[in-house]
């Protein structure tokens, strides 16, 4: 067994594990901690396949902005203080038979998938260059400046409603 392969099976474990983790912890901040070891496993798989600059996104992205902004949500909710919700009595089987379902997908598209006789391109090293990373930045900063100021704009008035919507509800409350 290649190390390559080895660091997958066990990257694989980890990534596995913190998703079970995510679904089963009945603390929010615990789940979205689980989360957090997901998204980095990701970014670890993605430095394997040689992305680099999609890795770094994952990480600063996923782990870092969005994960801060998760955990700022639920903490200024109170989530953890909630008092659990209604389960409805069909729930419990049709998430039992969805996943049934999905675990026989899955089985049948490892087994009936064709064999692929396709090359894999290794990238070259030209691909992962400072130059191309350069030349991304500037492309983004340039051609697709107005997209990326609309989300930059759209993810401070989503954390600012739910600060304002926090403090409604509080003061109703007292």
């Amino acid at each position: 067994m290649s190390p390559e392969l080895i660091l997958f099976l066990v990257l694989s474990l980890v990534a596995i594990a913190a998703a079970i983790g995510m679904l089963i912890s009945p603390n929010p901040v615990y789940s979205a901690l689980f989360l957090v070891i997901n998204f980095s496993t990701v970014a670890v798989f993605y430095l394997i396949l040689g992305a680099p600059f999609i890795a770094m996104a994952q990480i600063t992205i996923y782990a870092g902005a969005i994960m801060v902004l998760f955990l700022f949500v639920i903490m200024l909710l109170g989530a953890e203080k909630l008092a659990p919700g209604k389960v409805l009595p069909y729930q419990k089987p049709l998430a039992i038979g969805l996943a049934i379902v999905l675990m026989v997908e899955s089985v049948y598209a490892v087994l009936a998938r064709n064999p692929s006789d396709a090359e894999i391109i290794v990238p070259t090293e030209a691909a992962n260059s400072i130059d191309a990373m350069r030349d991304l930045g500037i492309m983004l900063f340039s051609d697709y400046l107005l997209p990326f100021e609309v989300t930059s704009i759209l993810l401070l008035v989503a954390m600012i409603g739910a600060i304002v919507l926090t403090k409604r509800a509080k003061g109703e409350q007292e």
